[in-house]
This record gives structure tokens, C-alpha cells and sequence, in this order.
């Protein structure tokens, strides 16, 4: 990254971490100005927008407050049960802290050693800028002992808080008013946690500026769909796998049925492989609440779904097709039957078919993703396969080939040749059989995250090297007798 691009970042978290002079002025002037027009119209209008923007707040907190309560966090309400009115909003900011979340959960964040909090930033250096929305920038810096970290925090120039100083020109109250989304994500993240939920590490919440926070995440990359596209079928299969795991777990959840009301590829990372998903300010534990059949319909652009309404006035299981349909549209159309093996075919249209008209939950939708992984795994799949095949090979334990004569096949672990996951000899001897231009392979001690080996096909090589990790099986009616060892 530019020597610009880095001093960007730093000025950026910078203006997180610590108390922003121009804010201070912005609440200057606006008492100011309030003192000028004692009144007339404008000073209506000044309590008119301060008014709106203290019942947005509480509107936000209103939201926050169920997972609030279920982590022992209850001291905003009243005597009432409701939130307390700001007399003097510019004056005195009620904020909604997670400092006292010691409780929230067994594995809590607060009880784990390597929690990371404000002082672990103090000589943080920024590296690049992972992504931006409406309301969060997302920041990759390194920790003073050199460990990788994102940073989340809100964003000054999204279209949130834009749309907050137009309407409010308070840019303390606008700050802390788009800081509930991220505060709603950190407690949710302490909430659930789950292998393919981003891991959080911690959280700094700045006590002098009203809405400073920051959540302190697993270091995760965007994902690309296209070259997601591009990969092997295997690593396709995980995403899938990962993804039904995790709305599995959303519909079993210690909150409830979750919902993600903002279901896009945009908002899960790549960790190591593993898909997990990242923002969660814009989840829902409610299921909805209905009076008639018709209260029950889940649109989307090209079908509709309903579900009865329940006798207690709820739509049960709404929130769980939402995320399993969002998940088929999204997600298996495009990564699970294309280039999937031959003998799990029948298993692949039979999982597309069920959740594309949604005849499965996430129950029967799981069991039927575990059941293949545990067919390809365990290479049963494959029991149809002659043994015999192997017979057609001379085998050369210890040695790899050099000076290989590469070609290209679709898709592979290695762009620049063909390298593809088999679960024995005898498989990769069946796909060498069915490529034309392959006279030998290699295999080594190189695994896949399912333990499948990964071989390397070749249309010729000069030499055997010897190598102790591999073994080279050469096709006996096309060895070549100028091939040495």
C-alpha cells in the first residue's frame, strides 16, 4: 500500500481513538446558535431536530435492549420499563456502554486471556483498508507485537451519517446515534459465537467521546465470488458446508431464530479457507408477528413463500426459511452443482431441488450436506470404481518428477497446471485415464481440509528426482524408454 494510502488509515483510526477536536467545535457552535436565537422559527427548528434525533436514539436503544437484557445489562430503563428522556441531549449523552458485559456468556469475550482491548491499539499501525459501507469502515493494522487484527469502526463519511447531519447537523448526536449498528454487532458477536461467525477479539469504547468505539475482529479478506467461482469443487462444497452449519446454529441460537435481514456474499469474510460471517448489525431475533395467514408471505424477486400464522400471533420458522432461501439464491446456485464429482451428482440436484422450494429446513437441509461430506470423505462414493486400474501404473515410491511437461486442466489448486484432490491412487488413476493428454501423476503428502490428497498430473517429465514425500505413477502403455531415473 502508498506511503498516502497508510498515513489515510492511521489518520482514520487516529480520529476514532481519540476525542476529535471538531467535534467539540460542532457542539460550540450549535450552543452558540442556540443562545443567538432565543426565538422565532429557528430556534423551533434546532428543537425540532434535537427532539428527532433524541427519539431516534431511543428508537436504537429500544432495539439493542433485548440483547442488552439477556447479558445482565439493564440499567438504562426507568421505573417505567422505558428509556429516560435527554433534557439536555447536547449536554449530557446517554449512552449505552458494554463496559459491565462481564457476564454475557460463559465464553465471553471478557473471560477469554487474549482479550484485546484499548491499551493493545495504543502503537497499532495501519496497513490497508479492508472495506467500507453505509456505516462501518473496516481497518487492517498490526498490533505492536506484530499480530494482525481488523478494526471496525463507525465511518465519518458513509452515507449514515451523511444522511443524520442533513436531517439532525448534530455531529456528536449523529456519531452516537450510527454507533448503535456497530454496538448491536459487538454484543450479538459476544453472543454467538460459532466456528463461522468472525471471532471478536475485543473492543475499545472510548469513554470521552459519545458513540467512539471500536469492535477488534479476526483478521478476514472480502469475499470473491468470482474467483470463488474459479476454484475447485471441494472448496466450493466447504463454503456450502460452512454456511448450512451456520444457519443451522442461527436457528437454534441462545437469542432465538436469528435472521439476516441483509443476506448478501457481502457480508461474510474468508478466513484460512473457512467462510464466516461479519456483520451482523442488521440481524433480527424476533420472528414476526401476525394476525392472519397472509402476514406469513416471504417475498423475493422471482417467488413467494408463506407459512400458517400461529395460534400465539407468531410466524414460526419464517426467520429460518429467509436465511435458507437467501443461502440457495445466493450461494448454491452458483458454487455446488457446477464440476461436482459424477457419483455425488444425484445428492447435489436432490439438496438444490429441496431448498430452492424450500421442502427442507435447516435440519433436513444439514443432515443432507453432512451425509455428502461424509460420502467424500470417507471416498465411499468411489465404491464402484474397479480396483483393478491401479494395475495399468508403474508405481516409484520416493521419487517426484522434474522438468514436467504441464498442462492446463479446470478447475485446479495449481493455476499453471492440473493438481486436483483424490481420495486414493486408484481415483486419481481413473481421472488420468479420462484426460488425454496425462501419461503419469504424483502424488504427495500435501491434504486437503477434507484429508484428501492432492496429485499432480503431467503429460511427460524428463527425470525422476528422489524425494522421500512422493511417489510417481507412470502409465505402463505410454511410459517412455528415454525417461530416466
Amino acid at each position: 500500500m502508498s506511503t498516502m494510502g497508510s498515513s489515510l488509515c492511521a489518520a482514520a483510526l487516529l480520529a476514532f481513538l481519540v476525542f476529535s477536536l471538531s467535534l467539540f467545535v460542532n457542539s460550540w457552535h450549535f450552543r452558540v446558535y442556540k443562545g443567538i436565537f432565543t426565538n422565532g422559527t429557528i430556534e423551533d427548528g434546532f428543537v425540532m431536530e434535537r427532539n428527532g434525533l433524541v427519539r431516534e436514539l431511543n428508537e436504537r436503544r429500544k432495539e439493542i435492549l433485548p440483547f442488552l437484557i439477556s447479558s445482565g445489562v439493564k440499567r438504562l430503563l426507568d421505573e417505567s420499563g422505558h428509556f429516560g428522556q435527554h433534557k439536555s441531549f447536547e449536554i449530557k449523552h446517554v449512552d449505552v456502554s458494554l463496559e459491565n458485559e462481564s457476564d454475557v456468556s460463559s465464553g465471553s469475550i471478557r473471560m477469554n486471556k487474549d482479550h484485546i482491548g484499548c491499551d493493545q491499539l495504543v502503537d497499532m499501525k495501519a496497513v490497508d483498508i479492508l472495506g467500507s459501507g453505509y456505516t462501518k469502515i473496516v481497518l487492517k493494522v498490526l498490533l505492536s507485537e506484530g499480530q494482525s487484527v481488523a478494526l471496525k469502526t463507525v465511518y465519518d463519511q458513509g452515507t449514515d451519517m451523511g444522511r443524520c447531519l442533513e436531517d439532525f447537523k448534530d455531529r456528536l448526536g449523529c456519531h452516537e446515534l450510527v454507533s448503535f449498528k456497530l454496538k448491536k454487532e459487538i454484543v450479538l458477536l459476544q453472543r454467538l459465537q460459532h466456528p463461522n461467525i468472525i471471532k471478536l477479539r475485543g473492543h475499545c469504547e472510548d469513554s470521552v467521546r459519545a458513540g467512539g468505539i471500536t469492535a477488534i475482529l479476526e483478521q478476514g479478506f472480502p469475499l470473491q465470488m468470482i474467483q470463488l467461482l474459479q476454484s475447485p469443487w471441494e472448496e466450493r462444497f466447504r463454503v456450502c458446508l460452512g454456511l448450512v452449519r451456520l444457519l443451522h446454529y442461527l436457528s437454534h441460537s441462545p437469542l432465538g431464530s436469528v435472521a439476516l435481514l441483509d443476506f448478501q456474499p457481502r457480508q461474510f469474510v474468508m478466513v484460512s479457507g473457512e467462510l464466516k460471517l461479519t456483520d451482523l448489525d442488521d440481524a433480527s431475533v424476533t420472528e414476526p408477528a401476525c394476525q392472519i395467514d397472509q402476514d406469513c408471505i416471504l417475498q423475493f424477486p422471482l417467488r413467494n413463500f408463506s407459512l400458517p400464522c400461529s395460534a400465539q400471533g407468531v410466524c414460526e420458522g419464517l426467520n429460518e426459511m429467509r436465511n435458507l432461501y437467501n443461502a440457495y439464491r445466493y450461494f448454491f446456485t452458483y458454487l455446488l452443482p457446477h464440476q461436482a464429482p459424477p457419483a455425488l451428482r444425484h445428492l447435489v440436484d436432490h439438496i438444490m431441488n429441496s431448498t430452492g422450494e424450500l421442502k427442507w429446513d435447516v435440519n433436513d437441509t444439514l443432515e443432507a450436506f453432512e451425509d455428502m461430506f461424509h460420502l467424500y470423505k470417507s471416498g465411499l462414493h468411489l465404491d464402484n470404481m474397479p480396483s483393478s486400474i491401479i494395475r495399468d501404473y508403474a508405481v516409484m515410491k520416493g521419487m517426484s518428477t522434474s522438468g514436467n511437461m504441464e498442462y492446463r486442466c479446470w478447475p485446479s489448486y495449481n493455476h499453471q497446471g492440473c493438481m486436483l484432490s483424490v481420495h486414493s491412487d486408484k481415483e486419481a488413476a481413473f481421472i488420468c485415464n479420462s484426460l488425454p493428454q496425462c501419461t503419469s501423476f504424483s502424488l504427495s503428502d500435501q491434504r486437503t481440509w477434507t484429508g484428501r490428497l492432492l496429485a499432480s498430473f503431467q503429460s511427460g517429465f524428463s527425470h525422476l528426482v528422489t524425494d522421500g514425500n512422493s511417489e510417481v505413477y507412470l502409465k505402463k502403455t505410454k511410459a517412455s524408454p528415454g525417461t530416466t531415473v
